[in-house]
């Protein structure tokens, strides 16, 4: 079994700094047990959840045993591994729900991906991760995208990560980063270089460009904007890297991507990403 990335520590010894008491760490430690299960590819027992979150496991033991009883997760017959139910997919299209910005930016979405043949995909950041909200399949396409929605991709070796980072504001990028390190610890040295290369070079070509660095043979390029109360969204645009190769993404797909993220905006009374109306 592949084993999921382990949640970032600082979410998992969350401390309530308010003086509320608790509570509030239990609450954190819930939601830590609850993303490390949905980030899993297979059932986890407390065990292994214990290992991964480095909560105790007689506390892991008695979240289960909450998480159970409130409906959120389920304990296999005859097992000792915990799943999630579809109480917490209510949760997620309940989110979605109240999404109107995807139904407003789908026909945009949709006409990018026939003109480019290419999967498109909307996205927002949860944490440290990029999640899509919304995914269009081209009909002309012979290879397509495995990424549904709620599919995480990463923050740091994405160009739609890297598209999200760029529309942020500079005190707000810096913090993000910030917290990125953290929670790469060793490995920041080079991701953080490579990083650090990549938003230069989007802010100079005013998208994102990504081959091969998240999976290999598989290039993107991306934009994001801000939406009309400044929350932020980038769109993905990509490919197989035979179908879509780097020089083919500039020179055709890039120009297809401002001007869908044009009409996006101008139909949602959002702004571009900073730096592409200058």
């Amino acid at each position: 079994m592949k084993r999921p990335t382990p949640i970032p520590s600082a979410a998992v010894v969350a401390r309530d700094r308010d003086g509320s008491g608790d509570e509030v760490t239990a609450l954190a430690r819930g939601l830590t047990v609850l993303r490390s299960i949905a980030a899993a590819n297979a059932p986890l027992s407390n065990r292994e959840l214990a290992e991964l979150t480095g909560i105790p496991k007689p506390t892991v033991s008695r979240i289960t045993a909450t998480l159970v009883s409130a409906g959120f997760l389920l304990r296999l017959p005859d097992s000792e591994r915990f799943v999630l139910t579809s109480s917490v997919l209510e949760l997620s299209n309940g989110f979605l729900r109240n999404f109107d910005i995807r139904a407003r930016a789908r026909p945009f979405l949709i006409e990018l991906a026939e003109r480019t043949a290419l999967s498109v995909h909307l996205a927002v950041r949860d944490r440290f991760d990029m999640v899509v909200i919304d995914t269009i399949r081209p009909r002309s396409a012979v290879l397509v995208s495995r990424l549904e929605i709620g599919s995480r991709m990463s923050l740091t070796r994405t160009a739609v990560g890297r598209a999200y980072l760029v529309a942020l504001e500079q005190p707000e990028r810096e913090a993000l980063l910030a917290g990125l390190q953290t929670a790469e610890g060793n490995e920041w040295g080079y991701i953080g270089g490579r990083l650090e290369s990549a938003i230069e070079d989007t802010l100079e070509r005013g998208f994102a460009i990504a081959t091969g660095e998240w999976y290999d043979g598989l290039n993107a390029i991306a934009l994001g904007f801000v939406g009309p109360s400044g929350e932020r969204y980038a769109v993905n645009c990509g490919g197989a890297a035979d179908q879509c190769p780097r020089d083919w993404l500039i020179s055709h797909a890039a120009p297809a991507l401002l001007e869908c993220i044009g009409k996006i905006v101008l139909e949602v009374g959002g702004t571009p990403a900073r730096r592409l109306d200058t």
